[in-house]
């Protein structure tokens, strides 16, 4: 059962890596704080999108979220609160590369494309590749059983427009 304000975590998605090579106790590898600061940004962010909660009440309830202690906390409140703040910019981003109207995503989504968008453009220390491989992983865990290649398709095209002298030149 899903808690109210929580996108919905497939069953059997994949954990990602963390660059360990330590397994849980179910095989896979443990979640880095990063991982778990985007998971817990996607949760508020699907949240405000459906609510348009405040972002602190949004925040203060992501406190009480399991594994919350583990999280990279100061990545957790950029992702948020960034997002938020810039939610119209990054519409606007993603917009043009959408086969539909923004308005028609899935609102798991619609968050991670806002996230990653946000990361793109706000935190050019994180390689596109990163940004890419966590959304697509965390749209894996979270959102429909093919979203995940819309979500890459889409983040593709934006980070080649936000980014493009990390794109390897086409010869």
């Amino acid at each position: 059962m899903t808690e109210p304000g929580k996108p919905p975590r497939r069953e059997g998605a994949s954990s990602a890596a963390s660059g360990s090579n330590r397994r849980t106790a179910g095989g896979t590898p443990p979640k880095s704080a990063r991982r778990r600061a985007r998971e817990l940004a996607l949760q508020g962010l699907y949240q405000w999108l459906l609510a348009r909660e405040d972002a602190g009440a949004i925040h203060a309830h992501l406190t009480e979220t399991p594994g919350f202690e583990k999280a990279d906390h100061e990545h957790l409140d950029a992702l948020l609160h960034g997002a938020i703040r810039a939610a119209d910019e990054l519409d606007a981003q993603i917009e043009p590369h959408l086969d539909r109207r923004i308005a028609e995503l899935s609102p798991v989504e619609h968050a991670v494309l806002m996230l990653a968008t946000f990361e793109l453009l706000r935190m050019p220390e994180i390689p596109y590749r990163v940004v890419l491989n966590e959304a697509v992983e965390i749209a894996k865990s979270f959102g429909g059983p093919e979203g995940f290649r819309y979500v890459n398709a889409v983040l593709d095209r934006v980070a080649a427009r936000l980014r493009p002298l990390e794109f390897p030149q086409a010869g």
